[in-house]
């Protein structure tokens, strides 16, 4: 992954009421930014500033104040947002830079509460974290879309390839019916030529003839006339054949086709609606329960000093010493209570946040769970639509076929009347020519049948040649066609590959990525008795509603050295807290990489990273330095006199 370019040079914020802060302009260049101060010195009010004005909405407002503002400029672009607080509720005015601010919550705004450095430090699935942002909902319903064309496409090939194969015998029988076709002009010329001889011979009984060929003429017509039918009811009868197999080949689908006909679509739809306000619910309390506990956390820290002063007035009213908010800012092992101002156990405070971690750690599970009920049920909608749809379109087939076959058979019988009827007339026709004529005739009459025969055939089979010739030029016209199909075809499947192998590509993509940094990381900050750390991508089987399947998990591997050199497998509460602390800011490294977050992000932001000694902290800012248009770092003065680097450094807020 190579660096960034520079998208932007200048940033300036301006903030008012948010955090501890009351109002305060600042202006960054380009690069790393060092906030440093003391604890309680608005240093974390500020990158929460910075994330209001780019979107996020994890932010505090000052506590006695009801509207907020900030203002970021980036170069040229400005962006402006207010937040006013109604009935306990802070709402903004507007969205901030960012469209969407999840991804950057996650892996851009690394402060002490950020979900992927925490998932790191609680052992938690970090498959889960690094693909949440993707919308799955969205990817299978633009793969049911494509899948649904890629069917209708199959069946124009399907269909295109059983015309092809008619190519053959169309040719041979066109070939046949040229033969013909000459064979019959070759005759009719012979026999026209043989009854003008005999009209020479016969002048002198000019109007007896006359009478003879216009009866000749009529048996010519009539004739003609029969062949018509003939040749129709035959077709007729040909394509009654054909729908009859088409209605068996329907029926024997229709057979085959399993549809549920007790399963309700309507409530299968009712029931997703259900599911997904449950997931929207379990949303919305987990996203409450984060934001509690990183409050309670925050004032166990001390680090809102607003609040702490307001404990210290009521203590200092009360007691008139300020003893007890003293021990509340000094950390020992009781505080006040910050909802009633008595005096408690900071250890009660602590279980009751274990506890409150550990019950939005099941609404994640829940959510989880929800999730996958989600997908199945979807799953059953969409192959029972699809059935259903397939046996609505057999019936409406057979129904049309039925009808059809009607019809067909109802023109076979008006046909055959037809031809009955010309029969007889021709039958009388002759009689009367035979009657008419004199022995003189008799070889002419001949010659004239003959004639009449020959052309009615001729006539006949330059029809059928013609209406052969147009159905070769159809199909080859829609084998043309096939090559646009099978293209088409070929897109949707690369399509479908690519959709179905994103979430696969983004899982080894951030695997590879984490990899490597912490390769690089763990050689920088050189610990001693760590080996290696990474990540590898296993299956495990886990309930999906009725059935089982199989879902990757991201199982993190720490390998440790003794003394001795010898490596042992340890796990994630092996670590020391620096130790976690950096492994969970490489995760978050990785998701900001792979994600392309250095293309879109401009700000990364670091805090609480005093669990980390100064000298690998200064490495490790000089580490991510490379990725972001500005680096925001808040960190104690000890800290901030090790960073070696270029930067630019702030003391007041």
């Amino acid at each position: 992954m190579s660096s960034k370019a520079t998208s932007y040079n200048t940033l300036a914020l301006t903030t008012e009421n948010i955090g501890g802060i009351n109002e305060t302009h600042v202006e960054l260049s380009n690069g790393t930014t060092i906030l440093q101060g003391k604890n309680a010195t608005n240093r974390t009010s500020f990158l929460q500033s910075v994330m209001a004005a780019m979107g996020s909405d994890a932010f505090n407002l000052k506590g006695d104040a009801d509207h907020g503002r900030v203002q970021l400029t980036l170069d040229d672009t400005v962006v402006e947002r207010e937040f006013n607080r109604r009935n306990g509720i802070v709402e903004s005015s507007s969205d901030g830079y960012l469209d969407d601010p999840e991804l950057a919550n996650l892996f851009a705004f690394l402060l002490e509460e950020n979900e992927a450095r925490q998932a790191v430090a609680r052992g938690d699935n970090l498959r889960e974290v690094i693909t949440r942002p993707i919308d799955t909902e969205e990817i299978n319903t633009e793969i049911d879309r494509l899948q649904s064309e890629k069917r209708q496409l199959d069946e124009k090939i399907e269909h295109i390839e059983d015309r092809e194969r008619e190519l053959v015998e169309l040719e041979q029988r066109k070939n046949r019916l040229q033969t013909e076709v000459e064979e019959r002009r070759e005759r009719l010329s012979e026999l026209e030529a043989e009854i003008e001889d005999a009209d020479t011979d016969l002048e002198k009984k000019r109007e007896e003839q006359e009478q003879v060929e216009d009866q000749l003429d009529r048996l010519k017509e009539l004739r003609s006339q029969l062949e018509d039918i003939r040749f129709k009811i035959e077709t007729t009868n040909e394509t009654i054949e054909s729908l009859k197999d088409e209605r068996d080949e329907k029926r024997d689908t229709r057979e085959n086709l399993t549809v549920d006909s007790e399963t309700d679509v309507s409530s299968l739809r009712d029931e997703l609606d259900k599911l997904r306000d449950r997931k929207r619910q379990v949303n919305t309390q987990t996203n409450e329960l984060q934001s509690i506990i990183q409050f309670n956390e925050d004032m166990l820290s001390g680090t809102d000093s607003e609040i702490a002063d307001v404990l210290r007035d009521d203590s200092e009213d009360d007691s008139g010493d300020g003893a007890i908010t003293d021990r509340l800012l000094e950390g020992e092992e009781s505080v006040v209570c910050w909802t009633c101002g008595s005096e408690v156990s900071r250890g009660d405070i602590t279980d009751t946040l274990d506890r409150l971690q550990s019950f939005r750690e099941e609404k994640l599970s829940t959510r989880e769970s929800i999730q996958r009920e989600i997908d199945e049920t979807k799953e059953q909608v969409s192959e029972l639509e699809d059935s259903q749809r397939e046996l609505q379109r057999l019936n409406q087939r057979l129904a049309e076929i039925e009808t059809e076959i009607e019809k067909k058979q109802g023109r076979i019988e008006d046909l055959e009347q037809q031809r009955d009827d010309i029969h007889e007339e021709i039958e009388d026709l002759e009689e009367a020519v035979e009657q008419t004529q004199s022995s003189d005739y008799s070889d002419l009459l001949d010659l004239h049948k003959e004639a009449n025969q020959v052309e009615l055939e001729l006539e006949q089979k330059e029809d059928t040649l013609a209406s052969v010739e147009d159905e070769i030029a159809d199909i080859e016209s829609l084998v043309a066609d096939r090559d646009e199909y099978e293209e088409r075809r070929e897109q949707i499947n690369e399509q479908l590959e690519e959709l179905r192998n994103r979430i696969d590509r983004l899982e080894r993509n951030a695997i590879e990525e984490f990899n490597s940094r912490m390769e690089d990381v763990l050689n920088i900050l050189e610990y001693e008795n760590i080996a290696r750390v990474w990540i590898e991508r296993q299956e495990r089987e886990t309930r999906q509603g009725r059935r089982k399947i199989k879902q990757n998990h991201f199982e993190l591997h720490i390998v440790r050295e003794s003394e001795s050199g010898q490596t042992y497998e340890g796990t994630i509460d092996t670590l020391s807290e620096s130790e976690r602390e950096v492994v969970g800011l490489v995760f978050a490294l990785a998701g900001y990489l792979v994600h392309n977050l250095h293309e879109t992000v401009p700000v990364m932001l670091l805090d609480s990273l005093e669990a980390i000694d100064s000298g690998r902290i200064a490495r490790l800012i000089e580490y991510f330095a490379d990725y972001p248009d500005f680096l925001v770092v808040a960190l104690l003065p000890e800290d901030a006199d090790a960073i070696d680097i270029d930067h630019e450094t702030v003391t007041q807020i």
